[in-house]
C-alpha cells in the first residue's frame, strides 16, 4: 500500500502494511499452535496441557518444549556458520518495516547509547563515537517470524568489534574472547529509550561475526521507522530480536526480559 496511517502526536508515520495488529497476530499464531497440538496428541494429554500453570507467557509444557529446542539449537551454533550473503544489487530498494513497539515517541534529540556492566560506571556514547569504529556491511535475507523475508543491505559496526574496542561483555574487564566462555557474561539485554520494546540475546549470537550495531540502510542513515539512529542487526535470529532504536545495552548472567518471550514465544528464536 502506498498510503500512510495518521500517527498520533510524536509517533513515526509508518505505512499501513507495516503497522500490524499485534494482538490479532498473536491470537492467530496461538490458534494455529493449539490446533497443531490438538491434532497430534490424545485428548487427555491435550486437556492436561491446557490445565498446566503458565511459564513466561505460555503453558509450562509448551515452554519446556521451547527450552528443549533452544538447548538443541545451541549445540550446533558456531561462529563459523555464516548466514548466506548476496551482491548489493540484489538488496530491496525499499526495505520493509514491521512493528512499532518502542518507536511511538520521536527519536530523542540528545540520544546516546547507555551501556551498563555490573559493578562498573555506565558508559554513554554518541552515534559519532560508534561510527568512529571500522564500518562493516552485510546484504542478507532478513527473516520475519511471521513468514516473510527480504534481502536487505545494512551497514554499521560489528558488535564483537565494538565490545572488543570498549572491553565490554566480560567479568574481567578484558576484551571478549569467544573461547574464554568462563569470562563472558551469558547475555546481552537491549531496550528502546522509552522501554517499550526489549530483547535478550545469548552472548554467542551477539559475538557472531555478522551481528551489527547498524546505522545505515542501503547506504543511507537509518530512518525512524527502521530504528534510527542505531539498531541491532543479528542475521542468526528472526526479526523479533533485531531491536530498533537501541537506547540501553547491558550485560547479565541471568536472562534479561524479552518482549515476545513474555508473550509466550520462543526466547532463542535462532535460524
Amino acid at each position: 500500500m502506498s498510503s500512510s496511517t495518521k500517527s498520533s502526536k510524536g509517533e513515526p508515520k509508518l505505512p499501513e502494511e507495516d503497522v500490524p495488529d499485534s494482538a490479532v497476530r498473536r491470537r492467530m499464531l496461538k490458534s494455529f499452535g493449539w490446533f497443531a497440538v490438538a491434532s497430534v496428541v490424545p485428548i487427555g494429554i491435550y486437556n492436561w496441557i491446557k490445565r498446566s500453570p503458565k511459564a513466561m507467557g505460555t503453558l509450562k509444557p509448551l515452554r519446556d518444549i521451547l527450552n528443549t529446542n533452544e538447548a538443541i539449537a545451541r549445540t550446533y551454533f558456531s561462529n563459523t556458520h555464516l548466514v548466506r550473503t548476496y551482491p548489493v544489487e540484489e538488496a530491496a530498494p525499499k526495505a520493509r518495516t514491521n512493528g512499532y513497539d518502542g518507536l511511538k515517541s520521536p527519536v530523542p534529540e540528545d540520544w546516546k547509547l547507555t551501556i551498563e556492566t555490573p559493578d562498573k560506571q555506565p558508559l554513554q556514547l554518541t552515534i559519532d563515537d560508534i561510527k568512529a569504529l571500522p564500518k562493516q556491511e552485510i546484504v542478507y535475507e532478513f527473516k520475519c517470524i511471521e513468514g516473510w523475508s527480504q534481502i536487505q543491505h545494512w551497514g554499521g559496526v560489528r558488535l564483537s568489534d565494538f565490545m572488543a574496542h570498549h572491553k565490554l561483555g566480560t567479568h574481567s574487564g578484558n576484551a571478549p574472547n569467544p573461547e574464554a566462555t568462563h569470562d563472558l557474561f551469558k547475555y546481552i539485554g537491549l531496550e528502546t529509550p522509552d522501554k517499550g520494546y526489549y530483547v535478550g540475546i545469548d552472548m554467542e549470537s551477539a559475538l557472531h561475526p555478522q551481528t551489527l550495531l547498524a546505522y545505515e540502510l542501503n547506504g543511507q542513515p537509518i530512518t525512524a521507522p527502521h530504528g534510527a539512529p542505531l539498531r541491532l542487526i543479528i542475521p542468526v535470529k528472526y526479526g523479533v530480536k533485531n531491536l530498533k532504536r537501541i537506547g540501553r545495552l547491558f550485560f547479565a548472567d541471568e536472562r534479561p526480559r524479552d518482549f515476545w518471550a513474555e508473550r509466550g514465544y520462543d526466547y532463542y528464536v535462532g535460524l
